[in-house]
């Protein structure tokens, strides 16, 4: 975090005239940047410049940018926005498994842009926290939740989740065998939830499943209650 309580932030942008809009909007609140405008660039920025969270395109002109998250992934737990032209779920999805904390389609707003910034802070801020006050363990059949250390495991296995991915556990975790509807998850996790995150949480759903249930196909452990939410199911 810089002086002022805000996070440092890296951009990954090639297109000069997004990139601009991007770091206008940084600098009409305050936030400090810093910007990379390949894969490369972006790379050697997160190694040495250790920024707080990461906008980062997909369309890099010398690699792909879930390459870069992975390759970023390796060493750094900052969250990353994604910031695409992408919109096909597949695209999200395969943003979300190479370790991207959330997925903004262009073309964006300006107050989307910065709802996503807040969002995404204060989901840390709320782990952060959560970590220091909780000391118990969840368990659901295979499914095992620390929530002191915020590791997650199945079997013997642990899983690496994005944050928004446990924050959406931990409230499932938390509520097992209610059905929680789709506008109180968004309301809980996203906070100020705004109408294009209806279509992220099925995308994050649909990859939180991947990672913990045998066949996401057909899920046991979180299940859709179809036009009205998810619930996960008590499975001992």
């Amino acid at each position: 975090m810089t002086a002022n309580g805000k996070p440092y932030v890296l951009v990954v942008e090639d297109d000069a005239p997004v990139r601009n809009l991007i770091t206008t909007t940084l600098e009409s609140q305050n936030y400090k940047y810093m910007t990379s405008v390949n894969g490369g660039q972006a790379v050697m920025s997160a190694a040495s410049g250790n920024p707080d969270i990461i906008l980062m395109d997909l369309g890099l002109p010398d690699m792909d940018g879930v390459d870069v998250i992975r390759k970023i992934r390796t060493w750094s737990v900052a969250p990353i926005i994604v910031i695409s032209a992408r919109s096909d779920d597949k695209d999200k999805v395969d943003a979300l498994d190479a370790g991207a904390d959330d997925y903004l389609t262009k073309p964006f707003s300006v107050e989307e842009l910065l709802a996503r910034l807040r969002s995404t802070l204060r989901r840390i801020q709320y782990l952060t926290q959560k970590g220091d006050s909780e000391a118990s363990v969840f368990h659901n059949g295979s499914l095992t939740i620390d929530y002191g250390a915020g590791t997650v495991y199945v079997g013997e296995q642990e899983i690496h989740l994005m944050p928004l991915e446990y924050s959406l556990l931990c409230l499932l975790a938390q509520n097992v065998g209610k059905v929680l509807t789709y506008q109180f998850i968004l309301d809980k996790v996203w906070v100020n939830a705004i109408e294009s995150d209806m279509s992220s949480l099925r995308v994050y759903m649909a990859s939180l499943r991947k990672k913990i249930e045998k066949d996401s196909g057909q899920p046991q452990c979180i299940q859709t209650h179809i036009g009205i939410g998810y619930r996960m199911v008590r499975l001992n």
